[in-house]
C-alpha cells in the first residue's frame, strides 16, 4: 500500500452561501470510499464528524457489516470497512493518528470544485506520493467543499476536475470525485521523474 490517506469531511465545511456549517453523514459515502481506497493502496479512510450522534450512526452502520450478520453475506464489504475506515472528532484526530503510525505528520492535499491559484497537477502530485518520502492526506468536503480556514492548512491542491461539457455544470458527488481523484494520482499509470523537484519546492518541514 502507498504511505497516503483519505478523509471524509464534514466539519467545517460550506454551505452554498459560503457559511461555515456541518454536514450529515451519508452512509453509502463510507462503503464507496472505502472500497475506493483499498482499491487504489490507500492505507485507511477517515471520516471527520464533530458530533458524537452521528459518529454512533457510523459505527452502527459499518457494524453490522464488520461484526454482524452483514458480514456473512457481503465478508469483502465487512473485511473493507473493518481495516479501511476510522472515524475522528476533528481533523487534527486524523493527522495524529497518521503520525502515530507513520512516525511523521503527512502532507495535507485538498481538493475543490473551485478554481484556485498555487495548485499543482495530478501527474507531479501523484508521483510524489506514490514515492512514499512523506504519507499523505488526501482531504474531501461535503456539502459545497472545505472552508477556506482548512484551505489556508494544505501542502498542496488539487485542480479541480473538468469533464468535457460546456456548460459549465461541475457537481460530482464526493464519491464519484474521489474515485477519478484516486485514479489519477494512484491508477496504473507510468509516473513522471518530477517527484523529488516537487518534494523540495512544495513541502514543508
Amino acid at each position: 500500500m502507498f504511505r497516503s490517506y483519505i478523509a471524509l469531511i464534514h466539519h467545517p465545511v460550506m454551505d452554498q452561501t459560503g457559511r461555515e456549517v456541518t454536514s450529515s453523514v451519508t452512509s453509502l459515502d463510507m462503503h464507496d470510499l472505502a472500497r475506493a481506497a483499498r482499491t487504489y493502496g490507500i492505507r485507511g479512510t477517515f471520516v471527520v464528524h464533530p458530533s458524537a450522534v452521528q459518529r454512533r450512526f457510523i459505527a452502527h452502520v459499518t457494524g453490522h457489516f464488520v461484526s454482524g450478520p452483514g458480514r456473512r453475506s457481503h465478508p469483502e464489504r465487512g473485511e473493507t470497512l473493518d481495516m479501511q475506515l476510522n472515524v475522528v472528532p476533528d481533523l487534527g484526530g486524523a493527522i495524529e493518528a497518521i503520525e502515530a503510525r507513520e512516525g511523521e505528520k503527512p502532507l495535507l492535499v485538498g481538493t475543490s470544485a473551485r478554481e484556485g491559484e498555487g495548485t499543482t497537477g495530478y501527474g507531479r502530485l501523484g508521483a510524489l506520493l506514490r514515492g512514499g518520502a512523506r504519507p499523505g492526506l488526501i482531504l474531501f468536503g461535503t456539502s459545497w467543499g472545505l472552508t477556506p480556514e482548512v484551505m489556508d492548512l494544505l501542502d498542496f491542491r488539487l485542480p479541480p476536475l473538468r469533464g468535457r461539457e460546456v456548460s459549465g455544470y461541475n457537481h460530482l458527488s464526493v464519491r464519484a470525485a474521489a474515485a477519478v481523484i484516486l485514479d489519477r494520482l494512484f491508477g496504473d499509470t507510468e509516473p513522471p521523474a518530477a517527484a523529488a523537484e516537487l518534494f523540495e519546492e512544495g513541502a514543508r518541514p
